[in-house]
């Protein structure tokens, strides 16, 4: 199951979330989901509400990007000896 992050393309804390991961070097899938709120159905499945950003990471499911950023460095941010 690997990551995906829900976004759309204007969005400055999907910036953000972008960034973190390209910093890290975490593959993941990117689904670009409508601008108008209402239709994005696929984030409401996934997450229960229509806000992005919105990653999955197998069955981990976080809406909130200060969330998103915590998890990504505790789970992927490499160890410095």
């Amino acid at each position: 199951m690997g990551v995906t992050l829900y976004h759309v393309d204007w969005c400055p804390d999907c910036e953000v979330v972008r960034q973190k991961l390209a910093e890290l070097g975490v593959p993941y899938d990117g689904v670009i989901v409508p601008d108008f709120r209402p239709m994005r159905t696929r984030v409401y499945e996934v997450s229960g509400q229509y806000y992005v950003p919105v990653l999955t990471d197998g069955d981990t499911v976080l809406s909130e990007t200060h969330e998103i950023l915590s998890h990504l460095d505790t789970h992927y941010a490499k160890s410095v000896s």
